[in-house]
């Protein structure tokens, strides 16, 4: 490249993309050469497992990221904050100028999605806490309560298996409670990052106390029968931000 001459930058455009039987987010994203980050953040996906066919997809012609502006930024601090080119920001987003207006979405080239939110989309934010020889006999949502009869709401998911089988920390974290509930009999909590928690209910026996680190390797427990409980099986809730959510969606 000659001195003073500048790296040509392409033109930002989409094209629609209908989801076939079969496709996934990677295979889509390896065809049209883009990043599984652009295809999610562009169609606002929050569970990549749940791409259904005939799904019209929107597909950028470059990565990248959508992003919306906060009060305070400006393409420079954009362009820092998540080390790309503020000269590409500029051009594809028709900037002139240092200025953006909050609340205004613009197109980040070459941005990715940190870890986490790729992890929690995919649904591989979590390993699952039984290694095998399970089967899950209530899942998260409203059933019959089978003690009262009644309609209620089920927060986690219970796996069934034989008495006495190891459980294992979903992610690595710090156990901060362990203890018997009447209903939960004995438990364990856990706390990951990003406002994640892990819930281990109707144990046998536990093998951790509280303050210990854990990793997804780490033996905290065995099924048990303990509390308010049919027959051996674990009760596993997840957690964010205080709020339960259904395992499934983010366990591998």
């Amino acid at each position: 490249m000659e001195t003073g001459e500048t790296e040509k930058i392409p033109d930002l455009y989409y094209v629609i993309y209908t989801v076939q039987k079969g496709d996934i987010v990677g295979k889509i994203a390896e065809e049209f050469g883009v990043s599984q980050d652009a295809i999610i953040s562009l169609n606002n996906l929050r569970n990549t497992r749940n791409i259904q066919i005939g799904q019209l997809l929107k597909i950028p012609s470059m990565n990248g990221i959508i992003y919306t502006t906060k009060k305070g930024d400006t393409p420079e601090s954009i362009a820092d904050k998540y080390r790309i080119s503020l000269e590409k920001i500029a051009v594809v987003n028709n900037i002139t100028d240092n200025i953006v207006t909050p609340g205004s979405m613009i197109f980040l080239p070459d941005a990715k999605l940190d870890w986490v939110t790729i992890q929690e989309i995919n649904g591989d934010l979590f390993v699952k806490p039984l290694r095998g020889g399970y089967y899950i006999s209530s899942r998260y949502g409203w059933r019959d309560n089978p003690f009262s009869g009644k309609r209620t709401f089920h927060n986690g998911i219970d796996m069934a298996c034989s008495r006495g089988t190891p459980i294992y920390a979903a992610l690595d974290g710090t156990v901060t409670s362990t203890g018997f509930d009447v209903t939960y009999g004995n438990y364990v909590i856990i706390s990951h990052h990003s406002g994640y928690q892990t819930m281990y209910a109707h144990m046998n026996t536990i093998l951790t106390s509280k303050g210990k680190r854990v990793t997804t390797s780490t033996r905290i427990g065995t099924v048990g029968n303990t509390g308010q409980s049919t027959g051996p099986h674990l009760h596993f809730t997840v957690y964010k931000n205080r709020a339960t959510i259904n395992p499934a969606t983010l366990w591998n």
